[in-house]
């Protein structure tokens, strides 16, 4: 009986031992799988690298010097053709990091070929489009708002993207959604940028309202920034050029109803007062990363001007027609933001004054050529003898 009993004691404490096993190994097999789920979580809700930044405008515009201060370099050359930048990006929430590269392409036309090596069919799609505008020189704004829209615009067309994944760019839902389901933020921004997060079930129940008439009517399939530089010449063309708040107001309709046509943001900014600059790089991230964003728009400082797309309409730039009194919304811009008369700087002749001897040897010999005058004792033949006569009863007298 005893060795029976000794094996089913053993046989037992077998059993148990293998139950336990078989829980440790249970709970060893869901840590790792909670492990392998975690790491794949985050290595999907990485920040992506590839991402680019498209920067136009004129020459002495601001671009390399905007984009050097967002980067904490100093930048003090300008380069020639493309320049190539690039911004570091973090995100808080998960402690990643990556580059964003900046491209920026030269004033000159001349030099629009080499968007080929920044924009190709396959980077189209991770871009982010920024057209800079200078305030300094205003009467140039929209002009160049239309020149450098549509060099991308060209370049776009040459890429040759198939027709269906352009529209399906084109009706993207960060750019279309951005206008149709635009939900005025609140004032809780992080102190860094921070994904995101994944918005709840149920996006399909929510019903899209149509476009405004004027929105997306040039889309070119990218978010697109609008960037205003040199704002701090606001003082500049009231003291110089006489502008009035009316010509402020003018300037931003026009600029604001151009980036309802491609679903373009709006930014005021100053490096030389750091004004707006970490905004501007929190909306770019944004843009790109899909960063959260809390910022409203801002609209009451006329050199401080943020417009997020998606806020704008056309009932809101009526707003400022309210106050036009010399000029209509619809008129032209050039007609009513001339440029100003080139003033013509009258350079005086430069005279230096020749050596003392020189001058008084000039004067010496002017002396011995001119004929000598009569000295007093002398007498002056005319044919009146009795004036000669008076003449020279007083010349006598006087030498006497």
């Amino acid at each position: 009986m005893a060795p029976v009993l000794e094996k089913k004691l053993l046989g037992a404490a077998g059993t148990g031992d293998t139950m336990e096993n078989s829980n440790e190994d249970d709970e060893g097999q869901n840590l790792w799988s909670s492990i392998l789920s975690e790491v794949s979580t985050r290595s999907s809700s990485k920040l992506p690298s590839g991402k680019n930044i498209l920067l136009f405008g004129e020459d002495g515009s601001g671009k390399t010097t905007l984009m050097s201060k967002l980067q904490g370099a100093e930048h003090n050359k300008k380069g020639r053709g493309l320049e190539y930048l690039y911004l570091n990006v973090q995100d808080e929430d998960r402690d990643d990091l990556t580059r964003c590269s900046v491209w920026i392409l030269d004033g000159d036309l001349y030099h629009k070929g080499l968007l080929k090596f920044a924009v190709t069919a396959e980077s189209l799609k991770d871009s982010l489009a920024v057209f800079v505008v200078d305030m300094s020189r205003p009467w140039t704004i929209m002009e160049s708002l239309q020149k450098w829209t549509s060099v991308l615009r060209e370049h776009v067309d040459k890429l040759k993207i198939a027709p269906e994944e352009m529209k399906e760019m084109e009706q993207s839902s960060k750019l279309v959604k951005a206008f149709q389901e635009y939900v005025e933020p609140e004032e809780s921004t992080p102190a860094s940028p921070q994904r995101r997060a994944p918005a709840a079930g149920g996006e399909d129940e929510s019903v899209l309202l149509p476009l405004g008439d004027n929105v997306l009517t040039h889309n070119l399939g990218i978010p697109v920034l609008i960037v205003c530089t040199k704002c701090d010449a606001v003082s500049v063309l009231e003291k110089e050029h006489d502008y009035k708040e009316e010509h402020f107001d003018f300037i931003q309709s026009h600029i604001r109803r151009f980036c309802l046509q491609y679903g373009a943001g709006l930014i005021y900014t100053s490096v030389k007062e750091e004004k707006n600059l970490d905004l501007l790089y929190k909306f770019m991230v944004h843009k790109i990363y899909d960063f959260q964003f809390t910022t409203p728009a801002l609209v009451v400082e006329k050199d401080a001007v943020f417009i997020p797309s998606g806020w704008d309409n056309d009932k809101k730039i009526a707003i400022l027609h309210e106050n036009f009194t010399t000029v209509r919304p619809e008129d032209p811009f050039e007609d009513f933001i001339t440029k100003p008369p080139v003033r013509k700087l009258v350079h005086d002749k430069e005279i230096s004054a020749e050596d003392e001897q020189i001058f008084l040897m000039k004067q010496q010999s002017m002396l011995a050529k001119q004929p000598a005058t009569p000295t007093r004792g002398t007498v002056s033949v005319t044919s009146d003898t009795t004036q000669t006569s008076h003449n020279f009863k007083c010349d006598t007298i006087m030498l006497l």
